[in-house]
């Protein structure tokens, strides 16, 4: 397939369903961009083009988000992975880094397990909510109870329908949200724009719709990543936020508890990880789970600098 910088091309997956990828350009070892869930592609419009100073690079919507299609199957973390070497097929880069960020990196991570031909990956952030003994100092069936309260509260906002003339709400609140970490307005609203879908009755919502976003809530709430980390045997980057996340109106005042215990949770067994495999290499980025969008050039370095050391790169 060949392709132009800049531009927006359609790969197909193995059951058909289309996948939208943007080309931007650039010239060296290949990299795959992956978004977290309810984003799409256009979290990558400050970083994609720093890595294009040193790698070729491509960016995509997950299946079920941005302008990709849904499918006929349930959303699995494999069929997920399915989708990512499809597209790098259909990039002529079976060999790309594959780099995701939340959700994104989560798949990078099961890429490593699934396609041999992925040589190495890098999650950003993509830690899910974890297991209830990485809650430090909380007991775990407490930890239990608190998510799966918190998981149905992710599940309820998923693919919400609403009028059209809340539009300008949603957009409102992204705003105040861009404005608290410091990001471009502009940057939050393109990323609304691609996930808007229209349901028959004109209600519109924010892909993934209801059903897919359920099954991606279940997905993530079943999947053991350090079970997964121990098993990869080939290069994994992994990078953690280090400043929490700004407080999300209507949460329940446990959340920031929680929260807090699983920091210290993750980065106390996220060192043990670096510590007793060697494969996988730690690291932290000064900002929030926004980083692509709040330290573009951060986690542009912390990538570019990952690949490029790894045997064979330029």
């Amino acid at each position: 397939m060949t392709t132009s910088a800049g531009e927006d091309l359609v790969c197909v997956a193995a059951d058909g369903v289309e996948l939208a990828v943007r080309d931007h350009g650039g010239d060296g070892a290949p990299v795959l961009l992956l978004h977290g869930a309810g984003r799409t592609l256009a979290d990558w419009a400050r970083v994609a083009p720093l890595l294009a100073e040193r790698h070729r690079v491509w960016a995509m919507d997950l299946r079920g988000h941005g302008r990709s299609g849904d499918g006929a199957v349930p959303w699995t973390f494999e069929v997920a992975a399915a989708d990512v070497t499809a597209v790098l097929a259909a990039c002529g880069v079976p060999d790309a880094v594959v780099v995701g960020h939340s959700l994104g990196g989560m798949i990078a991570a099961r890429c490593l397990e699934r396609d041999r031909g992925v040589p190495a990956a890098v999650n950003l952030d993509g830690h899910g909510m974890g297991r209830p003994e990485q809650y430090v100092g909380l007991d775990a069936a407490y930890v239990r109870e608190r998510l799966g309260e918190a998981r149905k509260f992710a599940e309820e906002a998923g693919g919400r329908p609403f009028a059209p003339d809340a539009l300008d709400a949603v957009l409102g609140y992204q705003s105040d949200m861009a404005a608290e970490l410091g990001i471009p307005a502009e940057l939050m609203e393109a990323g609304v724009r691609r996930s808007l879908g229209e349901a028959a009755d004109g209600q519109l919502f924010l892909r993934p719709g209801r059903q897919r976003a359920l099954e991606t809530q279940e997905a993530m709430a079943g999947i053991d990543l350090f079970a997964l980390y121990r098993r990869v045997t080939r290069p994994l980057l992994i990078a953690r936020s280090l400043r929490p996340n700004p407080p999300v109106p209507g949460m329940p005042p446990w959340v920031d508890e929680l929260m807090a215990a699983y920091v210290q949770g993750l980065a106390r067994d996220l060192a043990e990880l670096a510590r007793t495999r060697p494969q996988v290499t730690v690291a932290g980025v000064d900002g929030t789970h926004a980083m692509l969008l709040e330290r573009p050039e951060d986690v542009a370095g912390l990538v570019s600098g990952f690949v490029r050391g790894l045997p064979g790169r330029p």
